[in-house]
């Protein structure tokens, strides 16, 4: 754990964003982290969804070890071998086109609303469309992810924000249906509600608001950061609907650790951009290529996907099997690895309970646990947490 000394030292230097847990973590291996003190902690955040193999794999670390040896950087003037096969590999994977790596997923984001508003610019020259974002969406933190994300209180103290954004209600088609304008350019939401609660989309909504994007030919974009790769039992969220969007972004587990993002675009939106349009200076490099390229190919090696739906099936009647215990708790749900417990009171002390027991679990909002392990979890890895879980909410509920 974290002594005072350390965690004021720390944050002597760190710009203070971040109420951070009091612990330090040293290193990890397989699903577990262990902490400067040598305590060890089984991991269900897995660095907010995106350790999905786990902490210190060989084979991936092998990867990474290789290209820092050849080349890790030389801007986006010059072409190189790992860039284009990320690219490929991710095209092939999202059923889409074209490919622009980013640094994050919040760039991700911010590269998708250009290419809708490029998009519309070059049918009417007009600078004025909106876009339709959903209530309680998370997309970042950066200015044009701020200001499509749907909760006030993050947007407040940062406002204008880039304007022409309309707020909908996420899973109500017709409330979607009665903001569309003539102006609108884009529909903008995640696939699985993260931070607003692990919220999948209904097949009816999603289906729905595809109908009406080619209705109107306006852009369909879906944020996969959190839910994507893997992590709902499909390489991406929006497999589940039969759908494809005109623009869908993707990062966190795309890299697995290595900080990489992307947006993706389809046939409709493949030429929106044109050079000088935009542009990243890191975006892409070879270290982080080399990453995503070793990402796929260990995906489709390990057998990611079908262990994802074979433990989500379990972890699912696991915590349905808790949740019907403890009067705390009003509900679970979830798609595949992206899980919640829903309570009826704060889950802070829970999930504090839960550090001191050596397990990690993460919020989605005051009176949510949200859990996105590694996707290579074991049966053996949910009877463990959902063990120290329990003891967790017996010993709070004591108090």
């Amino acid at each position: 754990m974290v002594t005072n000394e350390f965690k004021n030292y720390a944050e002597e230097a760190i710009v203070h964003t971040y109420n951070r847990f009091p612990v330090a973590f040293d290193h990890g291996d397989g699903v577990y982290l262990y902490d400067t003190d040598g305590k060890k902690y089984l991991d269900f955040a897995a660095g907010i969804a995106v350790s999905a193999f786990g902490y210190n794999v060989e084979e991936y670390k092998d990867a990474l070890k290789a290209q820092i040896d050849k080349l890790m950087h030389v801007s986006n003037l010059y072409y190189t071998e790992p860039m284009a096969e990320a690219a490929h590999k991710l095209v092939k994977a999202s059923g889409l086109k074209r490919v622009f790596f980013t640094n994050s997923g919040a760039e991700a984001i911010e590269g998708a609303i250009k290419v809708a508003r490029k998009y519309a610019f070059k049918k009417d020259g007009s600078t004025d469309h909106e876009i339709i974002a959903m209530e309680h969406s998370f997309h970042g933190r950066s200015m044009g992810a701020l200001s499509v994300t749907g909760n006030a209180h993050y947007r407040e103290a940062f406002q204008p924000g880039i304007g022409n954004v309309v707020f909908a209600n996420y899973n109500d088609l017709e409330d979607v249906k009665s903001k569309i304008t003539d102006k609108t350019c884009a529909i903008l939401f995640e696939t699985v509600q993260g931070e607003g609660g692990i919220y999948p989309g209904e097949k009816e909504f999603i289906q729905g608001v595809r109908e009406l994007c080619d209705e109107k030919d306006i852009l369909l974009i879906l944020d996969e950061i959190q839910c994507g790769m893997g992590r709902t039992g499909k390489m991406f969220a929006y497999e589940h609907y039969g759908i494809l969007p005109d623009v869908m972004t993707a990062a966190k587990a795309l890299g697995c650790g290595v900080p990489v993002g992307a947006f993706v675009v389809g046939e409709k939106a493949e030429d929106a951009l044109e050079p000088g349009d935009h542009g990243s200076t890191y975006g892409g490099n070879p270290f982080v290529t080399a990453a995503v390229c070793k990402v796929f190919d260990m995906f489709e090696s390990w057998k990611i996907l079908d262990n994802v739906n074979e433990i989500s099936a379990y972890m699912d009647e696991k915590l349905k099997e808790l949740a019907s215990q403890y009067d705390v708790i009003e509900s679970t749900r979830g798609l595949g690895l992206i899980r919640a417990l829903e309570f009826n009171v704060p889950v802070n002390p829970y999930i504090n309970k839960a550090l001191e027991k050596g397990l990690l679990v993460i919020s989605a909002g005051t009176s949510i646990i949200r859990f996105v392990p590694p996707l290579v979890i074991t049966k053996e890895n949910v009877d463990d947490m959902i063990d120290i879980l329990e003891a967790c909410i017996k010993e709070v509920n004591d108090k």
